[in-house]
């Protein structure tokens, strides 16, 4: 089964003082690549960070409302950049009978990238959508080098033995 993780899409980080890159592309191709699992037969899993932010029940820690959030999506809560570490999302995934999973959101080079090598290492075959996770500037860097940096490592990197990563870009993907 395949199964979409998006990783921290909460109004908190998407619409506070930090601008993201290409905010409303990112929500849309995260949109498109949902509607494409489901209509498989897939799953989808948002994930959402809890610390003094994002204060579970609060409204920066819901899920933005452009998201389309359907039934029968599962919502798991974290602490970490990891989405594994001391939470369900293993378990889940595990009982849904997850193989491929296709992983976006926020932030590229913090939730998204760490959750990206936790999958691997825990034995499931990642697909992370090129153009559908983002950041925002950082003093060293602008958001769309940070993005493009993360990208090309991705592609390069060396995964667990048995393990595999693409790295495309959405319309790729749900050709």
């Amino acid at each position: 089964m395949d199964t979409l993780l998006v990783i921290d899409m909460q109004n908190v980080w998407l619409n506070g003082d930090t601008r993201r890159h290409d905010k409303a592309g990112i929500i849309a191709r995260i949109n498109f690549a949902a509607n494409q699992i489901r209509q498989k037969g897939g799953k989808v899993v948002f994930v959402r960070h809890c610390d003094a932010e994002a204060v579970p029940g609060s409204e920066g820690w819901q899920i933005d409302a452009d998201l389309v959030v359907a039934e029968g999506d599962t919502f798991i809560e974290k602490t970490a950049c990891d989405s594994f570490a001391d939470t369900l999302l293993k378990p889940v995934l595990t009982q849904q009978g997850t193989r491929n999973l296709y992983i976006c959101g926020l932030a590229t080079e913090f939730c998204v990238d760490t959750t990206l090598r936790a999958a691997l290492s825990h034995g499931f075959d990642v697909i992370a959508l090129a153009d559908a996770h983002t950041t925002g500037d950082r003093p060293h860097l602008t958001a769309e080098q940070i993005i493009a940096h993360h990208n090309w490592v991705w592609t390069h990197m060396a995964v667990p033995q048995g393990r595999r990563i693409q790295v495309q870009a959405v319309e790729q993907v749900f050709a």
